[in-house]
């Protein structure tokens, strides 16, 4: 038995559009497609299968002809393959598709533990009879729910450039930080000098975005990036309740609490949602995921949350000023333009700071990066990585890296990691055969011509200096917090970090020029209606689960000082 379809007369938008339904029972398997058929034939494909394995490979084959399935319906109990090893792996052809596992009653644990193994929706109890009350309800909601992401067909983006261009490399950084589907072409290669004829262009304007219209961006920019991939740029109020700074963890937090919590509220973002934490392969020690979850996956799932509840989200806009107009706080754009609300909370993050040593800033881009392990990965299979840093980012990225590179080396500064990162990361480290860990050591020249080619590396304790191939290098250290434009508005410590609270307090008393009866409160910066979440915050834990708790505190300081106004 292969597959079978079960054809209606689906409208010309969903036409290719599929449910999927495996169940290794050949009685049921019909049972569930008659079913689906009956309710959902009309405007979908019901394809069944009667195996995980059958069930794949039509996966596949869809996926090459361009099909869409918007929801996978998996009988728990397969031989060879159960339900959620199955699921596992369609996640990895079908991503968007909505999960739904059927289980009888003595499995439903199996099926709870399911919703963090592969982000399950639903799981079904058997018998669902009748269907009206118990699969119908189920399939309509996930259906809902695929429609509303908009999984459908959607042309790619093209990008042609050099392989050993800093800029063609931030623009597929932008594009994947963003979730926007492109093929990437290098100007070398047959396919990408068709596309650089076709337009006109020769390879030292680099690098060609073509959008699926057709429309031609040479070295674009980032905001002409975001403009014409959909991503929204401008506000649609001059006033809000609440502007949000920064869309890491802690900025996605306070506008996902904000909105529910009916606060008009916009969220400023510099490049992508998510920050550092959404550049992260895996996080494992976030609370709700015993199993781990992708920086990517959180990212969507918040930036979701927030639209869902009405907030807006921009990209690409850089934020330059911050002023106190009256009750008003207003934000500066580097375009000159503006936008003020009552209150504002500051969750810009950090960033990796720049490596120093000879060569590093000419070969950026160029085989050395920073924080973009995810988007280069495919390039580095089989090669030699390195990577500088002893923090959970290097960690997390070198396991990733392993799983396709000869062998990773993590290069750091201390006698060893223990102080820096998470046990169960150095565990994960210790035991991966690929990886080796060079403590003590440091970056003290890159060279090479158009690209990285070796590294100097030097012992902290001797001073003795070693040379090593090297294509790739990625760089996780330290953490600047990007906060020069709060110079002379808010009070930063030595590092830049901006202080909150207990932190302003001197003997007891509100900073200088605090103009309020009341002390700041516990997040509140030295201006009133100023608050700060998440890293860019002295003295914060820099882990994502406490960025996200001071964004949700934040918002409930916001709310105690609008009752004040």
């Amino acid at each position: 038995m292969t597959t079978a379809e079960d054809r209606g007369t689906a409208r010309p938008a969903e036409a290719r559009t599929a449910i999927v339904t495996v169940d290794d029972d050949p009685a049921v398997s019909r049972a569930v497609a008659r079913d689906l058929r009956r309710r959902f034939g009309e405007d979908y494909r019901i394809v069944r299968a009667e195996s995980a394995q059958t069930a794949l490979d039509a996966l596949r084959e869809m996926k090459l002809r361009g099909d869409q399935v918007a929801v996978l319906l998996a009988d728990y109990r397969m031989p060879q393959m159960n339900g959620i090893e199955f699921l596992e792996q369609a996640m990895d052809i079908y991503p968007g598709a909505r999960r739904a596992l059927l289980t009888a009653y003595a499995d439903t644990g199996a099926a709870i533990d399911a919703i963090n193994v592969v982000d399950l929706d639903y799981y079904l109890m058997k018998p669902w009879d009748p269907p009206e009350e118990k699969l119908y309800p189920v399939v309509d909601a996930l259906l809902d729910s695929w429609l509303s992401a908009d999984h459908r067909p959607v042309p790619e983006i093209k990008v042609v450039g050099h392989r050993w261009s800093a800029r063609s490399s931030e623009v597929r950084e932008f594009l994947a930080r963003n979730q926007v589907p492109y093929r990437w072409y290098t100007s070398e290669e047959p396919e990408g000098q068709r596309l650089l004829a076709a337009a006109g262009v020769d390879d030292r304007r680099l690098p060609l975005v073509i959008t699926p219209e057709g429309e031609t961006l040479i070295e674009p920019s980032d905001a002409d990036l975001a403009s014409r991939v959909g991503l929204a740029t401008t506000p649609s109020a001059e006033f809000y309740d609440l502007v949000v700074v920064g869309g890491g963890p802690a900025g996605l937090g306070s506008a996902v609490y904000g909105a529910s919590e009916g606060l008009h509220t916009v969220l400023v973002e510099r490049t992508a949602t998510g920050g550092q934490a959404g550049q992260s392969s895996r996080i494992e020690n976030y609370l709700g995921f015993p199993d781990g979850v992708s920086g990517a996956q959180l990212t969507d799932r918040a930036r979701r949350q927030a639209s869902k509840f009405g907030a807006e989200v921009l990209t690409a806009r850089e934020v330059t000023g911050l002023e106190v107009n009256g009750s008003a706080r207003t934000v500066r754009f580097d375009d000159g333009s503006a936008v003020s609300a009552q209150a504002v909370i500051l969750a810009t993050g950090v960033a990796y700071r720049k490596l120093d040593a000879p060569g590093v800033a000419d070969m950026t881009g160029r085989g050395v990066f920073y924080g973009s392990a995810l988007t280069e990965a495919p390039g580095c299979a089989d090669h030699d990585i390195y990577i500088v840093g002893g923090a959970n980012s290097a960690g997390q990225a070198a396991v990733f890296l392993a799983k396709n590179c000869r062998s990773v080396t993590i290069l750091v500064r201390a006698p060893s990691l223990t102080n820096s990162m998470s046990h169960y990361l150095i565990e994960q480290v210790q035991s991966n055969p690929r990886i080796s860990v060079r403590t003590c050591t440091e970056v003290a020249e890159a060279h090479g011509g158009d690209h990285l080619e070796q590294l100097t590396l030097r012992d902290s304790n001797t001073g003795e200096l070693q040379t090593v191939d090297a294509q790739w290098l990625f760089v996780f250290i330290g953490a600047a917090p990007l906060t020069d434009w709060l110079a002379g508005v808010v009070q930063r410590d030595a590092h830049g970090f901006v202080l909150t609270g207990p932190d302003l307090l001197t003997a007891g008393q509100p900073p200088r020029g605090w103009p309020l009866d009341r002390p700041p409160y516990h997040l509140e910066a030295s201006v009133p209606g100023v608050f700060v979440a998440g890293d860019v915050r002295a003295e914060s834990a820099k882990r994502v689960a406490s960025a996200v708790g001071e964004g949700a505190m934040a918002v409930m300081l916001v709310h105690r000082y609008l009752e004040l106004l």
